[in-house]
């Protein structure tokens, strides 16, 4: 599905959600029933995908039929509103065996595809979340990374490169992410020139492959941060990348959180 396309000048939507198939908070009738109140006119839900690791938070493959037909009579419910329900993932990237572009993930009947990087492999090839809060990241590193930061950092962004060479996603999620807890680990690890240079590679790759970068407000009202930051939204931008506003709800209360403050900052850059 071309979401540009599909959205045009719309700013009622939101492609990325979680719901009770994988770590939400709320059942996914509850996030529709809060989308039609909001009049939204575009709404995905995308579920963190099934995964060959130990997960609490991703969604066991054999609930993905159980989630398809979930959207399925949500769509039928909602047939006669200005919303429009859509059926989506939120894919981990692990490696070349497991990600966005892998047989499985193709075959499902998804409206479109969110391709994202969470878990990295730590110097021993053991796979570890590094996406949660930073007091959980901080044990991480000790335990998992032998404190070596630089690492983490490299890796997630060399991953997600990868991703974007192996394709077979529609939209980026939360490009930067990492930068937030490494900040806290290491303050103004973001301003090193090697830092950069990763995002920027990552960058260069997703402007020549087409994919959109969603522009994520999910930590905006905790922690003021967007991801990515503006420094490269605003090379996005520059370089004519699609970018789409989501807030990576997992309550119905914050589906529309930060957003506005979101298109703000995106109508304030040139491009």
């Amino acid at each position: 599905m071309d979401i540009l396309s599909l959205i045009g000048n719309e700013r009622r939507y939101n492609f990325h959600s979680h719901t009770e198939f994988c770590d939400g908070r709320a059942q996914m009738q509850a996030f529709a029933a809060k989308a039609v109140e909001l009049g939204f006119r575009h709404y995905g839900f995308s579920p963190h995908s099934p995964i060959p690791i130990e997960s609490p938070c991703n969604m066991a493959k054999s609930k993905v039929e159980d989630y398809l037909h979930e959207v399925a009579r949500i769509q039928e419910l909602y047939a006669g509103s200005p919303t429009r329900f859509h059926a989506s993932m939120e894919i981990d990237y692990l490696d070349g065996n497991w990600g966005p572009a892998n047989d499985y993930f193709q075959s499902l009947p998804l409206d479109y595809r969110i391709g994202s990087v969470h878990f990295i492999p730590d110097q021993d090839g053991q796979y570890v979340d590094i996406d949660g809060n930073y007091e959980s990241f901080k044990v991480k590193m000790e335990k998992h990374f032998r404190n070596d930061i630089r690492y983490v950092v490299e890796t997630f962004y060399s991953q997600s490169s990868d991703m974007v060479d192996a394709g077979g996603f529609d939209i980026l999620g939360h490009m930067d992410k990492v930068g937030h807890n490494a900040s806290s680990y290491c303050p103004g690890i973001e301003e090193e020139a090697w830092y950069r240079d990763a995002a920027l590679n990552l960058i260069d790759k997703v402007a020549r492959s087409g994919i959109s970068v969603e522009l994520n407000t999910k930590a905006y009202r905790d922690h003021g941060r967007f991801f990515p930051s503006p420094r490269y939204l605003q090379e996005l931008k520059r370089r004519g990348v699609g970018i789409i506003i989501n807030s990576d709800a997992h309550v119905p209360a914050l589906i529309d959180a930060s957003r506005q403050e979101a298109f703000a900052l995106l109508d304030s850059m040139p491009g």
